[in-house]
């Protein structure tokens, strides 16, 4: 507030265009024409505007959260797919990078993560989603690594490929049964549990997970802080395409 008063976040402008714009360039830039869009809030002003898109309503989006709106659209990932959050900007380096990845599953992870945070006030950086890694691997994901321990921040972009789609499914649904309505991990309860909440399972249930670095180029747009910082400093993080 106030830029998402009457609008979807990823309409909020950054550089004279709307962060989901940029997300459609990085991905098309990339090769990737095929997108679907799964929304909850304000969904109707996506369709309108976006007709060339699939899409997947989160109908109860005020009760769940980031993981259960991804597996709205579960039915599209048999063939792999990857996957990104909607407030934020990324470059198209780093879908590529997804992309041209043989891993079953790889997380994008920003190593220059604390230049954002120097006057990040209102999203400190105990809430960010960080990452520790081992020979290429991610070791962990979770608000409370500390910062000396962390390798960078997770950005929300995610590549899984058929093999790896099926595992995060998989996990999801044994992770449903067990815990639906219930507790889960930080989560109060299973419904309302973070895309990281189950990535940390997996880990811990030894599925390899590969990450992508990128230093900078990207900037999450949490609060109205962000939003100014993003319109202040975009241009420049972007440009190395």
């Amino acid at each position: 507030m106030p830029t998402t008063a009457d609008v979807p976040k990823c309409f909020a402008e950054v550089e004279g265009r709307r962060i989901l714009d940029w997300t459609v360039d990085a991905f098309q830039t990339a090769g990737i024409e095929r997108i679907c869009f799964i929304g909850g809030y304000q969904i109707d002003k996506v369709r309108r505007d976006y007709p060339q898109f699939e899409f997947r309503h989160n109908e109860d989006w005020q009760n769940n959260n980031i993981l259960a709106s991804l597996l709205c659209a579960e039915d599209l990932m048999d063939e792999g797919f990857i996957c990104c959050y909607s407030d934020i900007l990324f470059t198209p380096r780093m879908v590529k990078q997804m992309v041209d990845s043989q891993a079953d599953i790889a997380l994008g992870v920003d190593t220059e993560w604390l230049v954002r945070y120097e006057n990040r006030t209102d999203h400190p950086s105990d809430d960010a989603e960080k990452v520790t890694v081992a020979n290429g691997a991610v070791t962990r994901v979770h608000r409370d690594v500390p910062e000396a321990d962390a390798h960078g921040e997770y950005i929300g972009v995610a590549k899984f490929s058929a093999a790896g789609a099926a595992q995060l499914r998989e996990a999801y649904h044994r992770c449903r049964q067990q815990h639906a309505g219930r507790p889960f991990r930080e989560a109060a309860v299973f419904e309302k549990a973070y895309l990281i909440h189950l990535l940390q399972y997996m880990i811990e249930d030894t599925v390899s997970m590969a990450h992508l670095d990128t230093p900078g180029g990207y900037i999450e747009i949490d609060t109205q802080q962000d939003f100014e910082y993003a319109n202040e400093c975009w241009t420049t993080q972007h440009l190395g395409r």
